[in-house]
């Protein structure tokens, strides 16, 4: 079944089936980025979360949940995979070659998300 078929069949199972793009980003380079690169890599998902592109964002630990990979996780709002890509390209690290990327659709069927959070800024609208 094709992605689009997939999504239709969803959809007639009464799930959203809303398609946003996991993007897995990894380290290209040896040690750790410089620090103004990290800087315009966070204002740029700082930019891309008040736009509302920017859905939800950060790193990823090892399998044992104790030590960190170098692996992170973004998920992009995007009209389609195109215009996701352009975004992961656009990112600083990954425009730099400090960090690589590869991107998949994700449909979201099943879950709640948090409304009101907002994780760059470290606030919470309580209910």
């Amino acid at each position: 079944m094709n992605w689009d078929e997939y999504g239709t069949a969803c959809r007639a199972r009464g799930c959203l089936a809303l398609e946003v793009f996991a993007c897995i980003t990894s380290p290209a380079k040896e040690g750790p980025p410089a620090p103004e690169l990290l800087a315009a890599h966070l204002a740029y998902q700082k930019d891309l979360e008040a736009r509302g592109v920017l859905f939800l964002a950060g790193p990823l630990s090892d399998p044992s949940g104790a030590q960190m990979s170098g692996a992170g996780l973004i998920i992009y709002r995007a009209a389609d995979i195109a215009k996701a890509r352009q975004l992961a390209e656009a990112d600083p690290m990954h425009a730099s070659g400090q960090r690589r990327f590869t991107l998949q659709a994700w449909r979201l069927n099943e879950g709640a998300p948090i409304q009101g959070l907002r994780l760059s800024e470290r606030s919470f609208d309580r209910l």
